[in-house]
């Protein structure tokens, strides 16, 4: 630290090169040594290997059982436009792995971000060490050739609220960001920033929790802001949950990147489609999304007075508790081919086994048209966002560790990757009952997550 003068990416600079040597020839670093050799690039990039390592270890479990449990289950279902950090571990996107990733400004450059369902990593990641700005070179290299990354940043803090979590009004980034804001946008504008930067503190000792509007001052222009002090974040969380929107971020990102082709297109005619919320899996889904949601759905022929008003909230609702006592035969008949128009994430295993139907066979010598549901494959019940992140971490887990490590909106979207057998149909009862308010699009993000594992659930309990 002497040496170094207290400046921490300095100090970084040194224990890399000491620990390099040391990296080498030490016995308890040989494995790595064998399978990371071809990587070192120079003598700091052990440290930056290793220090991957460590954090490539860590996952959203260690967080889950600690006393900020309760924070990290609010945090994981928040709908927010993106994340910006400069933390090099997995955390964020194992809390959100629907968003896209991008690292440094190399990947941003040749890109086309919409600035909705992204995590932008601008310190680098842990999945890969070369990445990572650690040391004062590190830094300096950074702030000398990441104009267009300090180009967007500038563009999301100007349009977009940002809230600043564990970072201190001090802080040397945050400060030369802010200055580059206050250039850009002029003194005079400056005051329109007020509702737009809000940073939220821990208390120091014997100060009281509160809400300030006050100043920044750098380089004499005087910065407005809001400044939360608290040691508990789970009303900061809650209130930037009481902002909702009906559609998903990412469902927000495909159409804003899919209008920018429509718009290029020569033949746009070819590109409409409209499909429901639940089958958005990714851009590639179709070629341009229009009408997400269906805001009211003809009557599939005559039904009795009493079902025509019945929907998919309520048959989840009866598959779940079974308490309503619904005639099977007019479900079939009505509801569920209604509810099928728009998502084949329908209970309909229970009502066909209610009246008798337990076999393929029984049902293609029905009159029911429910194919949709029925034959759908149970892969397409998984959502291919998750994919990568299930297999890297969790591939190795059973359904009850998934549920233990998680958060619930992880383990939605998780547990349909399991093979069937390996998934207990009681626990998953469980955990959808728990789960019950999290099916509806108004309280959380992921409801598509818990529909699918819920048509899941009836075709396990009630299915062939």
């Amino acid at each position: 630290m002497s040496a170094a003068n207290g400046n921490y990416p300095k100090v970084a600079a040194l224990l890399a090169k000491d620990f390099n040597e040391y990296w080498w020839n030490e016995a308890e670093y040989s494995k790595s040594v064998e399978r990371f050799k071809l990587k070192i690039l120079d003598e700091t990039s052990a440290l930056r290997v290793e220090i991957c390592n460590y954090l490539s270890t860590l996952d959203q479990s260690i967080a889950k059982e600690s006393k900020y449990a309760d924070e990290v289950k609010l945090l994981s279902n928040l709908n927010v436009d993106g994340v910006i950090t400069t933390n090099w571990d997995m955390f964020i996107e194992q809390l959100f792995p629907e968003y896209k990733t991008y690292i440094g400004q190399e990947e941003l450059l040749f890109s086309n971000p919409q600035e909705i369902g992204e995590i932008y990593k601008i310190h680098g990641c842990s999945t890969s060490s070369s990445s990572l700005v650690l040391t004062d070179s590190d830094y300096d290299s950074f702030n000398l050739k990441n104009t267009y990354l300090a180009a967007k940043l500038i563009t999301l803090f100007v349009e977009h609220p940002v809230v600043f979590i564990g970072y201190s009004i001090s802080d040397e980034n945050i400060s030369s960001l802010l200055k580059a804001i206050s250039g850009c946008i002029g003194r005079e504008n400056i005051e329109q920033l007020r509702k737009n930067l809000i940073f939220i503190q821990r208390l120091s000792e014997g100060e009281e929790p509160n809400i300030s509007d006050t100043y920044l001052t750098i380089d004499g222009i005087q910065i407005p802001l809001v400044l939360v002090k608290t040691n508990d974040f789970l009303p900061v969380y809650k209130a930037i949950h009481s902002t909702k929107r009906k559609i998903p971020a990412r469902v927000l990102r495909y159409c804003k990147e899919q209008l920018y082709e429509l718009v290029q297109s020569s033949e746009p005619e070819k590109k409409i489609c409209v499909v429901d919320i639940d089958e958005i899996e990714s851009k590639d889904d179709v070629e341009f999304l229009v009408g997400v949601g269906v805001a009211q759905q003809a009557s599939v022929g005559p039904s009795p007075i009493g079902y025509e008003s019945l929907d998919t909230n309520d048959l989840f609702e009866d598959l779940l508790h079974e308490n309503k006592e619904y005639d099977g035969e007019q479900i079939l008949r009505h509801v569920a081919p209604r509810s099928c128009k728009s998502t084949p994430n329908v209970p309909v295993f229970m009502y066909l086994h209610k009246i008798g139907i337990t076999d393929e066979l029984a049902y293609k010598s029905s009159e029911f048209t429910l194919d949709k549901v029925v034959f759908r494959d149970p892969k397409k019940l998984r959502m291919n966002s998750y994919s990568k992140p299930y297999f890297r971490n969790y591939r190795h887990m059973n359904m009850e560790q998934i549920l233990e490590a998680c958060t619930p909106e992880n383990a939605a979207a998780y547990i349909p990757f399991l093979s069937l057998d390996k998934i207990d149909v009681d626990s998953l009862h469980q955990f959808l009952i728990e789960n019950e308010d999290k099916f509806d699009y108004a309280n959380s993000s992921y409801a598509s997550s818990f529909r699918k594992l819920a048509a899941l659930y009836d075709r396990l309990k009630w299915g062939w």
